[in-house]
């Protein structure tokens, strides 16, 4: 099998990148760029930094600053205009994985047109779009390095996956000084959900050499680290390692694939305005518990990068651990359930039928190292309800 690799073209990595804005703009040949953002990164200073950068280098630059947890359909019609309106010639997404996959789009749909359910999976998008900046500021979604914008449909609430080269930003900002304001419970879901995504990665049937490496160099970094920032955020060796461990997982899976547990994590959050992180994180133990069975081998060599358990472990024994620290994370992590969550169990067990379909529908669920089938996925979402 021949991988198709896609990287980003040019990376800043290493504590004050953010501060080199300016002679990466016109290192890529940029001049007008617009700044996609949230309210909150307003008043952190992040937008004043990178704003200065930018005038240094003498470029006009703008700010849109309308981004939305989750980002939706509608939420992106301003964000088109302002592109336009700035005639920006380049994109710099500033934030969670929300800001970086609402720059994508916009950079798409302000280049083609359209509507963004037209650039839903399973269609791949390689065509041509505003290039994108991005500038992570959680150690999760790995975002900043994939081919992949997620977006709601407002009209469906159907969480859509958009995916293709045409969402690869062509430069990366990897700063981990960004992280260290990160309360507990967002540090907690963004890093269990960069630990997803290196375990997806690593056992998806779409795993190649090339990811694999990142994949088990990302679950190496996370294992030591993670329970670290969420005790102490203020752990700056331990908040480089989740960043550089976050951007690993995203080349990882965005050269290979997700798996299930995004699959059925999408839905949750559509429906239930779960943020992405925690609902995989809600997912995790127990999807990975149905799918060992099928590659207890890969799934026993991320136990072994974890740290928890020796190299001469068995397969078996190895797989089985992993199951069981997924489960202790989630724990030691306080990791809400649904109903903890808050989420009405009626109108949960509603919705299973639809998010199931929903789920299966995304192709992630193929990708799985165990296929499940709509009631398979069903029992799923009923177990990890309480």
């Amino acid at each position: 099998m021949v991988a198709n690799i896609a990287l980003p073209r040019v990376m800043k990595v290493g504590r004050g990148a953010v501060n080199q804005v300016g002679p990466l703009l016109e290192e890529l040949g940029a001049t007008r760029p617009l700044i996609v953002t949230d309210s909150f990164m307003l008043t952190t200073g992040s937008v004043d930094s990178i704003m200065n950068s930018i005038q240094r280098s003498g470029f006009e630059a703008a700010v849109f600053s309308g981004v939305v947890p989750d980002p939706t359909t509608a939420s992106l019609t301003e964000g088109v205009a302002a592109v336009q309106d700035h005639e920006a010639d380049i994109i710099i997404g500033l934030g969670g994985g929300s800001a970086i996959d609402t720059a994508k789009a916009l950079g798409l749909l302000s280049h083609q047109g359209g509507q963004m359910r037209d650039f839903k999976a399973p269609r791949n998008n390689n065509g041509p779009s505003v290039r994108v900046v991005a500038i992570p500021t959680t150690a999760g979604s790995g975002s900043e390095a994939t081919q992949f914008s997620i977006i709601s449909d407002s009209e469906t609430r159907e969480k859509m996956l958009c995916a293709g080269i045409s969402f690869l930003p062509v430069a990366a900002v990897i700063d981990y000084e960004l992280t260290l304001s990160m309360p507990p419970r967002l540090t907690a879901d963004t890093g269990i959900d960069a630990l997803t995504h290196a375990i997806e990665a690593y056992v998806s049937r779409k795993a190649n050499s090339f990811s694999e490496a990142f994949a088990l160099s990302a679950i190496r970094a996370i294992g030591p680290n993670l329970r670290r920032v969420y005790a102490d955020g203020s752990n700056a060796k331990a908040r480089e390692a989740m960043m550089l461990a976050s951007t690993q997982a995203g080349i990882a899976f965005s050269n290979s694939s997700v798996a299930l547990v995004h699959g059925m994590s999408r839905p949750i959050g559509a429906h239930f305005h779960v943020a992405h992180g925690l609902a995989n994180a809600m997912l995790f133990p127990s999807v990975t518990e149905f799918s060992v069975s099928a590659a207890a081998p890969r799934y026993a060599d991320c136990a072994r990068a974890l740290g928890i358990v020796s190299s001469s472990s068995s397969d078996q024994y190895a797989a089985e651990s992993l199951v069981a620290e997924l489960h202790a994370l989630n724990r030691d992590l306080e990791v809400p359930t649904p109903k903890a969550f808050g989420i009405d169990r009626a109108a949960w067990e509603e919705k299973i039928p639809l998010m199931a379909e929903q789920a299966l529908a995304s192709g992630s669920p193929g990708n799985n190292p165990l296929v499940p089938d709509a009631e398979q996925i069903q029992a799923i979402y009923k177990e990890i309800y309480a």
